[in-house]
């Protein structure tokens, strides 16, 4: 079977104009068309407000997000309409977030075909999955264009086996509904034992999980394989998803595998009723039937399940609940947030994957994905005062070496010895936005740090076994070494967390209008330490919140909230201005407060990700905990440390009688 262009060729163009021809029904070249627009991530293909929809409803929204220039080209209905088959685009396409609803609005609009000089592995594997096909070789651009017909082979190019025999299936649930028709009574199998070798700790993890499966034969760097999962997790934006996948290839009376080992979260829409994307776009009732479903999978299955509270917010961040809660070094643990690399600082394999992957993964309790290599960040020296692993996190962004692609696929093993003086906390913010770092997830080898973490929440005594290491010998695919000494806060500029720079090196002063803490990336205890110490020095010191900026502290999980109360940081919180939020992905997910409403807003922000529209229509910064209060009692973007040295210390004045600097 072939593949021949019936339709028309869009090419994401980063030239506003060329859109606008293209739009307008012109055909450009390759060459027309550069420069093709890069790093657009899964936030630009389908905006979080059209994540309400999971039927063909999305087919009229795929780039209603792109940012070419100043402007957004494409809008409602516009790829379906003008017939469109086959999308042309940069590097580094799919970025970001694991929601499969971007290749699935593609597919919905009708394009066949994703031509890109270089993908990010979840959307490759969600598009895989769903049967909607990619390649790399943009030299098929011109052979489209002049009507010659491509072959399969062709198009899959020089992919691993595992991937192969899922594209010539037709999809993943395809794949595993043929594995479970062949092997119904035993639908994993564990391979052998560990190879004498040496191995990093992650790949002794990746070897002890392995399932022998018709395409996953191979155990090697790039080759497709498919693990077996301690723990599968999903929550609300995919689980009325996930349920339609499953019905249509397994039919309503299925049989989850190991039921037990599945967990459902709600935190994302929690503050829906406050959120002004779903406002304005009326799409609270969609949103409602995104929980409906949910609850109705919950139940049906009698899983384990983590909701809303009472009143408003969650009980906690479904990637951050997981390290507080179940996640154990040695264990591969799955879900459907790009994030979920977050546990990885306990030293499991932590990874996000599609919703054709979980569904997959429901049934056989088999996660596939593609053997990677290890990259090592080596962490010499120690963070001074005031400088966080957000910084030092935006400070690899920035590497030039990261900006080029360099940790893309790659597993980011954080070593070194500054790593011993970084609590877990704080090692769950380097794991975490290896998703922005383009990596397939970040570890720690656990050590006696972990031991004292999984002592403290969870009362447990957890023994490390011998083999939770990383061999002397074991091979990487590079080391980048990083002198934690020479750090300083960082921010990162609007658009990309790659647009990271240090905080003196700010020309221009950027006025703030909106200060947010929170998130998975800056929810927890530590982080809250942070707000409190820089907020406690204000009050101390006379100052309070700017007049012209609103302050939003957003808790993690519950556990954070407590954690909060029982440390007396609440009064503190609320005598200076702050709005406290009940746990919730919140503004991140451009869900709730601290979310902006017009382009010209500014915002400050300690989430791990500022793509166009993430957070609203405004311009986000990215920054540390301390540096987000530090601006919001500026007025404008500075350090802790600045405002520390701008600011002579005095008598704490009354509470009604604090100034503040002024912009």
């Amino acid at each position: 079977m072939g593949f021949k262009l019936d339709g028309k060729l869009l090419f994401l163009s980063s030239d506003p104009l060329k859109m606008s021809r293209q739009l307008g029904g012109h055909t450009l070249t390759l060459d027309d068309a550069r420069p093709l627009r890069d790093d657009i991530s899964t936030d630009e293909i389908t905006p979080i407000p059209v994540l309400a929809f999971f039927d063909q409803r999305l087919g009229s929204y795929p780039y209603v997000g792109l940012k070419t220039g100043p402007v957004l080209p494409i809008g409602k209905d516009a790829v379906a309409s003008r017939g469109f088959e086959v999308t042309v685009a940069g590097t580094r396409y799919g970025k970001g977030s694991s929601r499969e609803h971007s290749p699935l609005a593609e597919k919905k609009a009708g394009i066949r075909l994703v031509i890109a000089e270089s993908f990010e592995r979840i959307y490759r594997q969600n598009a895989d999955n769903i049967g909607l096909l990619t390649s790399t070789d943009l030299s098929l651009v011109p052979r489209l264009l002049a009507g010659e017909e491509l072959t399969m082979e062709e198009l899959i190019g020089n992919r691993d086996s595992l991937s192969t025999a899922i594209l010539h299936s037709g999809g993943l649930l395809n794949y595993g509904r043929e594995h479970l028709r062949h092997e119904p009574a035993a639908p994993v199998e564990q391979a052998p034992a560990l190879p004498t070798g040496p191995l990093s700790f992650a790949e002794k993890i990746i070897h002890r999980h392995l399932i022998k499966a018709r395409g996953a034969e191979r155990v090697e760097h790039g080759a497709g394989i498919l693990l077996k999962a301690d723990w599968r997790f999903i929550h609300e934006y995919y689980t009325g998803l996930c349920a339609h996948l499953l019905h249509d290839a397994f039919g309503e009376d299925i049989a989850l595998h190991q039921a037990e080992s599945i967990l459902a979260f709600e935190d994302h829409l929690s503050y829906k009723h406050r959120s002004p994307a779903h406002l304005q776009n009326s799409l609270v009732g969609e949103l409602d039937g995104l929980s409906q479903a949910h609850r109705d999978f919950v139940e049906r299955h009698r899983l384990s399940a983590h909701g809303y509270l009472a009143a408003e917010g969650s009980e906690g961040i479904s990637h951050a609940m997981m390290a507080e809660q179940y996640a154990l070094p040695g264990q591969v643990v799955v879900g459907t947030d790009s994030h979920t690399p977050h546990s990885g600082a306990l030293g499991c394999l932590a990874f996000g994957v599609g919703t054709t992957d979980m569904a997959n993964a429901f049934m056989t309790g088999s996660v596939r994905t593609v053997y990677p290599q290890v990259l090592r960040i080596s962490l010499v020296g120690r963070l001074a005062a005031g400088v966080t692993a957000k910084d030092l996190v935006l400070a690899l962004l920035a590497d030039s070496r990261i900006k080029a692609g360099h940790g893309v696929g790659k597993i980011f093993e954080f070593s070194g010895p500054a790593l011993a003086f970084l609590s877990t906390d704080e090692r769950t913010t380097l794991t975490n936005m290896t998703a922005e770092l383009g990596g397939f997830t970040g570890i720690v080898v656990p050590d006696q740090e972990t031991v004292r973490f999984l002592k403290e929440r969870r009362n447990l005594d957890f023994v490390l076994e011998p083999w939770m290491t990383s061999d002397p010998q074991a091979s990487y695919a590079d080391t980048l070494v990083l002198d934690c000494d020479q750090l300083l806060p960082m921010i990162a500029a609007p658009g990309d967390p790659g647009n990271g720079q240090r905080l003196t090196d700010l020309s221009d002063r950027v006025t703030v209008d909106i200060a947010y803490g929170g998130s998975c990336t800056a929810g927890k205890r530590d982080d809250f330490d942070h707000y409190f110490e820089v907020i406690n020095w204000a009050l101390d010191n006379g100052l309070t919140l700017h007049p012209e900026v609103k302050l939003y502290l957003q808790f993690g999980t519950v556990d954070v909230r407590d954690y909060c109360e029982r440390k007396g940081y609440l009064p503190a919180f609320e005598a200076f201005g702050a709005e406290l939020l009940q746990p919730a992905c919140g503004a991140c997910a451009n869900c709730g407060p601290g979310s902006s409403t017009r382009q010209e807003q500014v915002t400050v922000s300690a989430i791990n990700r500022n793509f166009p529209g993430r957070s609203g229509p405004g311009q986000v910064w990215l920054a540390s905990p301390p540096t987000v209060v530090a601006s919001a009692i500026a007025g404008y973007i500075t350090s802790f440390a600045a405002l520390q040295t701008q600011h002579t210390p005095r008598k704490r004045r009354h509470p009604d009688r604090r100034p503040a600097l002024a912009r």
